[in-house]
């Protein structure tokens, strides 16, 4: 495991707290209903109240961006995207998708669940772009542009060459991509992109980490 990436388990979803300098800077948020539990865990790392530089999301979905709008409210964090994922965040309306058998039961285990607490819609306070360095907010990384999952999915790649992937790469049950595809063709461009680079862990939206020599084995 990375030295420069802590997990934070949010249920199915995988959070990371990078640490910058003397803050820290935290990748996606989990579901609105583990909000306690993202708190609890920046907490007790000393990111919060006032140690958390910037809060990267790699898309748009709301089991990424759930605690985006309490973190801005309560702790004044900045909140940092891909534009092509704003109009998820600012509306809170789903984008429509090819979604495997998978993907199919997954939604309809949501669906199930009466306590859901509202998706509080939120704006994105900054807009990242291809290569941006994330050097000025203390952590050794660079945004990769990662299109297919959502139009503006991206993953962080630390100096190391760990890559936090969001969901563009999946290990549910074995290293994959998202049951969820907004676009198949650029979707196969971005896991093209991702295997022609010198990575070494992924680190994937929902699953463990896995070593990147599996990603040859990985189709759309």
């Amino acid at each position: 495991m990375s030295e420069q990436v802590t997990p934070i388990k949010l249920g199915m979803v995988n959070a990371y707290l990078l640490r910058a300098g003397d803050g820290f800077v935290l990748v996606d948020t989990g579901v609105p209903e583990s909000w306690d539990d993202l708190e609890a865990a920046l907490k007790s790392a000393g990111a919060l109240p006032e140690r958390l530089k910037l809060v990267v999301i790699t898309h748009g979905d709301f089991d990424h961006t759930g605690g985006c709008a309490k973190l801005q409210k309560r702790y004044g964090a900045r909140i940092a995207m891909h534009q092509g994922d704003a109009p998820m965040a600012e509306t809170g309306t789903p984008l429509k998708r090819d979604v495997s058998r998978l993907g199919r039961f997954l939604m309809w285990m949501n669906k199930r669940r009466k306590d859901r607490p509202e998706f509080e819609k939120f704006k994105p306070d900054i807009f990242l772009t291809d290569g941006q360095s994330l050097e000025e907010y203390g952590v050794d990384a660079r945004i990769v542009f990662l299109p297919g999952h959502t139009p503006g999915s991206l993953g962080i790649l630390m100096s190391n060459g760990d890559m936090i992937s969001g969901d563009t790469l999946s290990n549910m049950f074995k290293p994959g991509t998202s049951p969820f595809i907004a676009d198949r063709d650029e979707l196969l461009s971005s896991i093209t992109k991702l295997k022609s680079m010198d990575l070494r862990t992924i680190y994937p939206g929902h699953g463990k980490p896995f070593p990147a020599e599996r990603l040859s084995k990985i189709s759309t």
